[in-house]
C-alpha cells in the first residue's frame, strides 16, 4: 500500500489531503497532524466522515498492524486540534500584521485588493456581513478576476470566545502574506473536513 493511501478509501493523496494516525504508547491510536510523531503511521483522508469510518470499521487495527483502540470521539477530537490550529495561525498572522479584524479595517483590505480571504463570526449581524460581501463582489468585477476571495465562518460564537479570548472577532480577513497564506489554508482544510459529502459543512465557504 502506498505510504500516503487512505486506509477508507484506498486513494492516494496529497499529505495536505490526508490525516496521519499513529498507534501512541498506550495502544490509543492518535492524530498526527504535524505528521511528525514517530513509529508506523496511517492515512485517511481528511474528512471527518472518513475518520469516523475507519472507526466504525475497526480500519486502524489493520493498517497499524497491532491491536489499538480508536476512542469513539476521534473524529470530533481531530475536528478540536483542526480548529486550534486555525487559531493558533490566526494569532500568529495577527502578530506578523497579515490578519485584521473591524469592518472597516476588513472592508479596506477588501477593496484595496490586500485580503486573502475574509472571516465572520457565526453571531456575526447579517447586515455587516453583507456589507463586505458587496465589497468583495465589487472588488472581483472590477478586477475581473475568477471570482470573490473566498468568506469563511469557521467557528460558532462560543467556539471562537474559547479559541481566541480577547481575540475574538466579528469580522476579519487574511491578508497576503506567508502567515495569511496559512491562515487560509487552514481555513480550507478545516471547511472540508467538517463538510458532509455534497454540502458545504459547518464551516461554510462562500464565493458567490
Amino acid at each position: 500500500m502506498n505510504d500516503r493511501t487512505c486506509i477508507v478509501t484506498r486513494k492516494t493523496g496529497g499529505p495536505d489531503d490526508l490525516i496521519r494516525f499513529v498507534a501512541g504508547p498506550d495502544g490509543q491510536v492518535v492524530p498526527d497532524l504535524k505528521r511528525e510523531l514517530p513509529g508506523r503511521g496511517c492515512w485517511v483522508t481528511a474528512e471527518r466522515w472518513a475518520v469516523d469510518k475507519a472507526v466504525a470499521k475497526g480500519h486502524f487495527a489493520r493498517a497499524l498492524k497491532q491491536k489499538v483502540v480508536a476512542p469513539a470521539d476521534l473524529g470530533a477530537t481531530v475536528d478540536m486540534l483542526m480548529a486550534r490550529q486555525l487559531a493558533g495561525m490566526m494569532n500568529m498572522a495577527r502578530k506578523a500584521g497579515e490578519f485584521v479584524a473591524g469592518s472597516a479595517k476588513v472592508d479596506l483590505a477588501i477593496r484595496s485588493g490586500a485580503a486573502l480571504a475574509t472571516f465572520h463570526d457565526a453571531d456575526a449581524a447579517a447586515d455587516g456581513r453583507r456589507k463586505l460581501d458587496q465589497a468583495r463582489k465589487a472588488f472581483w468585477l472590477q478586477m475581473e478576476t475568477e471570482g470573490p476571495i473566498p468568506a469563511f465562518v469557521p467557528f460558532g460564537a462560543a467556539e471562537i470566545d474559547t479559541l481566541l479570548h480577547e481575540n475574538a472577532f466579528k469580522h476579519a480577513a487574511a491578508l497576503a502574506g506567508k502567515a495569511g497564506e496559512g491562515v487560509v489554508k487552514r481555513a480550507m482544510m478545516l471547511q472540508r473536513y467538517r463538510a458532509a459529502p455534497g454540502t458545504e459543512g459547518k464551516a461554510a465557504m462562500t464565493n458567490k
